[in-house]
């Protein structure tokens, strides 16, 4: 595995500047196809799960967090209070309060559980300047988030769903766990205190993962304040594990925020309500596609998907037209003239992208395309209609 910070620079990923600040990565072009590919692809997954998508403003009143039990127990992380017209309000350090605000904002039925509630929303951490490195530790995250609002007959299900989507995405990523770890409770003042609750939510995370069939490993002290939860670990090359995607069961803040459904019998319930990140923050999973890739990324995520190489500048015009036929059809397409290097330079320089499409005067003559893949891999010369309608969108 490859080092991301390094990599990305030199890929022209992303970079930082100490005038911007430490934590805080900005994205270079490229770097920026990949997170926003990302995005989209896991927006898309989402929907066709039956997520419903949402926008909230990453600052919030104190209150807010003094409600969610984040300022009490999770301070130390968060920025300092900002005075706004005689309030205070602060850079959220996570979605879920929002998320609850949003539910109780309208009055729901029982038939409209489980209510599923996704938003990919920047969050603020505090985090100190020793642990900061790259893109897996920073200042300023872009979260992929959802809660479930649901019925206790509900969560175990909603739960294994989400671990399903899990699933899904660390296939279309090309990415492994490392391992499953079911996050406890530990010894100390930062949990909530409601014994049975905590009882409740572990058993039912329990019975999703021996359900699954998955291994896993119980730790304790690695639980969320407010509640257990499933962490799915990833290795870097030296073997250091963090935390890429979680799926959580919160009994505390439905009854913090007041949170409640009408039953079938007419009465008032209270929802859980099931936190579960798929990819987790876009920063940390880019690092970790950088570091199982190298930079060569799934034809669907690589900011290059085809490059075009006339061999010479009498082809120029046919490789214009062609790289426009493939912008045309939604593919991120560039081409590579003669006066970068002669072609086996320009084929090195290319070797990340998934497909090299050469075109001599043979093919030119013809509207033909010689292809390479860049492992090396040469397909026969064919029509250019023909090799565009296999090659498709490149959709995971």
């Amino acid at each position: 595995m490859h080092d991301h910070r390094k990599l990305g620079r030199e890929l022209g990923l992303f970079d930082t500047d100490p005038l911007i600040g430490a934590g805080l990565p900005y994205w270079l072009p490229d770097g920026a196809v990949v997170r926003h590919t990302l995005e989209e692809y896991i927006r898309d997954a989402e929907r066709r799960a039956g997520y419903r998508h949402v926008c909230s403003p990453v600052l919030g009143k104190r209150e807010l967090y003094e409600i969610s039990g984040h300022w009490a127990h999770y301070r130390d992380d968060m920025f300092p209070p900002m005075d706004l017209g005689g309030e205070q309000v602060v850079l959220r350090p996570s979605l879920c309060p929002h998320h609850a605000v949003i539910y109780r904002s309208r009055a729901h039925s029982y038939r409209e559980l489980p209510l599923r509630m996704a938003e990919l929303g920047g969050m603020y951490r505090s985090e100190l300047s020793g642990v900061l490195g790259g893109l897996t530790r920073v200042r300023a995250i872009q979260l992929n988030d959802a809660h479930i609002f649901c019925t206790l007959d509900q969560v175990a299900d909603e739960a294994a769903a989400a671990l399903e989507l899990i699933r899904s995405a660390y296939a279309a990523m090309g990415i492994r766990p490392a391992r499953y770890r079911l996050s406890l409770a530990g010894e100390g003042g930062k949990y909530v205190a409601a014994p049975e609750n905590w009882k409740r939510a572990a058993a039912l995370l329990t019975e999703v993962l021996d359900r699954s069939g998955l291994e896993y490993e119980a730790v304790e002290g690695e639980a969320a304040f407010y509640g257990p939860k499933i962490d799915v670990q990833v290795a870097d090359g030296a073997g250091r594990e963090s935390t890429l995607s979680t799926v959580q069961v919160d009994f505390h803040q439905p009854e913090r925020f007041d949170l409640h459904y009408t039953g079938p019998d007419g009465a008032k319930h209270r929802p859980v309500m099931v936190h579960r990140s798929i990819i987790g923050s876009v920063e940390r999973a880019v690092a970790h596609l950088i570091e199982v890739h190298g930079g060569a990324f799934p034809a669907w995520l690589a900011p290059t998907q085809l490059v075009v190489l006339p061999i010479s500048d009498a082809e120029l015009p046919q490789a214009d037209r062609f790289a426009q036929q493939c912008l045309q059809r939604g593919l991120r397409a560039e081409v590579s003239a003669p006066d970068r290097g002669s072609l086996g330079a320009r084929i090195r320089e290319a070797r990340l992208v998934p497909y090299q499409v050469v075109i001599g005067a043979k093919e030119a003559e013809a509207d033909l395309v010689s292809v390479r893949l860049r492992d090396g891999q040469r397909l026969d010369a064919q029509p250019a209609d023909e090799f565009l309608a296999g090659l498709g969108d490149l959709r995971p």
